[in-house]
Formats: structure tokens, C-alpha cells, sequence
């Protein structure tokens, strides 16, 4: 990917969810080496909020919606909510009111794991807000991958 041609193939794909998954392993390692200097509410409510407030309003708004469309609003929570420079801000604000505490690791132990568990980045506009497999990509994808395979086939060593 480039900023010119903003897709993954399947395989980038999967190494970009490999590199969050390396992030997670490390955020969850040092959860779990001061899991006693965890303070459990905060850890949960930091961990929680993020959906509460950025997907569960839109996941009900799009299961409640008869065609799938619904207001930018929701997709606009969904990439506040799930954005790292939000929540970065977030547990600076926190780090300087209360200061720093092992609870802050739900954050990128949250946003690590969506990214890397489930494959979900930011939501654009121009697709379904929960993952619905667009017709037009999907030939896009085949027609990439064909010509993918066409080129190895075709390639003769140097």
C-alpha cells in the first residue's frame, strides 16, 4: 500500500494485524508483570468506554437500520473512539491529573486487539459500518490477485 493505491492486499493485510499483535503481546505482558499495581475499575472502565462511547451506539443504529446506511455521526465516534492519537490525548490528560498507572495499558491493549484479533481498523464512510463484503472490491480483489498470479507465472529468472 501507498498513499497513492490505499488498499491491503490479503497479505499485507495479515502482516499489518501481526505487527498490532506484536503491540498487544507487549502491552499484555507488562499488564500481566504489574497485575498487582493494577487498579481493576479503571482498568475496565479505560478498557470499556472506547466501545460504549465509539461502536456500540452504531452497531445498534446499523442492526436497527433497514438498508444499512446510517448517519456519518456513528463512523465519526467509531474513528474518535478507536483513533490512537485520541487516546493518546486521553491518557496524557490522565498521566498529568492522576498520574501514570499500569490501568492506562487497557488503552492500547484494547486498540492493539481490535486491530489485531479482529482486523478492524478505522471505518471510511463509503462502506457498511460492520463488515459486509462489497461486490465491487470483491472483483477488485479477484482481478488483483489474478493478475498477481499471472505475473509469477509469466516472470522469468534474470
Amino acid at each position: 500500500m501507498d498513499h497513492v493505491n490505499r488498499f491491503e492486499s490479503r497479505t499485507t493485510y495479515l502482516l499489518l494485524r501481526a505487527e498490532y499483535a506484536v503491540a498487544l503481546v507487549v502491552c499484555s505482558v507488562l499488564f500481566l508483570l504489574h497485575i498487582g499495581e493494577v487498579r481493576w475499575v479503571q482498568a475496565v472502565a479505560l478498557f470499556v468506554y472506547i466501545d460504549v462511547i465509539g461502536y456500540i451506539p452504531g452497531a445498534i443504529a446499523y442492526r436497527r437500520a433497514r438498508n444499512g446506511g446510517i448517519p456519518k455521526v456513528y463512523y465519526v465516534l467509531y474513528n474518535t473512539m478507536h483513533s490512537f492519537v485520541t487516546q493518546a490525548a486521553v491518557v496524557a490528560v490522565w498521566v498529568a491529573v492522576a498520574g501514570f498507572e499500569w490501568a492506562l495499558l487497557a488503552v492500547p491493549i484494547h486498540l492493539c486487539g481490535d486491530r489485531a484479533i479482529f482486523g478492524n481498523f478505522l471505518k471510511p464512510f463509503r462502506v457498511p459500518f460492520e463488515p459486509v463484503a462489497l461486490p465491487a472490491f470483491v472483483e477488485f480483489d479477484r482481478r488483483t490477485v489474478m493478475r498477481d498470479s499471472a505475473d509469477l507465472l509469466s516472470s522469468e529468472p534474470k
